[in-house]
């Protein structure tokens, strides 16, 4: 009895010979995949032959108001998110300050400027004239509101306030994520609180801070069209100049979809270069 209970496993071994291996058939994937290249094909048919003229993408694509309209976007994108960058930084130290005040003051600034529309606080910016006509220090300068509230600096203030908000909130997160251990360790040595934050706490910080705050980037790059309600000659205000006056719609906003791409493109791949330079010593190879 107990050399048949042990020659049952032995048995079972061999029976698994007699089954043939059948490789899991993946009807659904294959089946949406086909779907979706129809689709796609489809689409590409339609734009192809659609009512567009493709010469005018070509013609207008190196215009000089669309290349301008580029320059201004990048300018913008990389002047606001250094200001809302460091907005954040300094943020995001005073809503972890043990001072009540500092901390309250993070908090409704967050609170307020990510909780209202972005393109809401454009219009408030370049309108500020209607609320204070002048700004002035009494026996320093007085200039009219309207002076200095173009369509470039309302822009660089709305974008950059409102990216230091959200920018806040990331540096937190990264701040958090260091082990409570490195700041005992400064604290211990006699290390100020700022010193260590400096020297300490945000290099290894950035690890985790890098990647959010490079999307962002990337997304500050699309958000400066909205600058184009205050009429800000960024790529999306330049090229509805042109449609305005050409009736060519369609054409010059595949204009200017093309060159987003491109550019958000180069940004990507920056961007995870960069990825991969902070998070050195963090990963390994298998």
């Amino acid at each position: 009895m107990s050399s048949g209970a042990r020659s049952a496993p032995h048995n079972a071994v061999y029976d698994l010979d007699r089954y043939q291996v059948v490789p899991r058939r993946y009807v659904g994937r294959i089946t949406a995949s086909a779907v979706i290249l129809v689709l796609l094909a489809l689409m590409i048919n339609a734009f192809a032959h659609g009512n567009i003229e493709w010469s005018f993408v070509r013609q207008f694509f190196t215009a000089q108001a669309i290349l301008e309209g580029v320059m201004n976007t990048l300018i913008m994108s990389v002047l606001a998110m250094a200001l809302g960058i460091l907005i954040g930084v300094i943020t995001a130290i005073m809503y972890m300050s043990p001072n009540p005040v500092l901390h309250y003051i993070a908090v409704g600034y967050a609170w307020i400027f990510r909780g209202t529309p972005l393109i809401l606080q454009l219009l408030l910016w370049f309108n500020l004239a209607l609320v204070f006509p002048v700004i002035s220090i009494p026996g320093l300068f007085s200039v009219q509101t309207v002076d200095v509230m173009t369509p470039f600096f309302a822009a660089l203030l709305g974008l950059s306030i409102n990216q230091g908000a959200y920018t806040s909130e990331v540096v937190r997160a990264g701040l958090l994520s260091v082990d409570t251990g490195q700041y005992e360790a400064a604290k211990a040595i006699g290390m100020p609180r700022l010193q260590a934050l400096k020297r300490i706490i945000l290099p290894q910080a950035m690890r985790v801070i890098l990647p959010p705050i490079g999307n962002e980037f990337i997304s500050m790059i699309k958000t400066t069209s909205l600058a184009s309600m205050i009429q800000y000659s960024e790529l999306l205000y330049n090229t509805q100049n042109i449609y305005y006056a050409n009736a060519r719609v369609m054409e010059l906003l595949f204009v200017a979809g093309i060159w987003y791409l491109m550019v958000v493109t180069v940004l990507s791949f920056g961007q995870s270069r960069l990825e991969r330079y902070f998070s050195r010593g963090h990963s390994r190879r298998q």
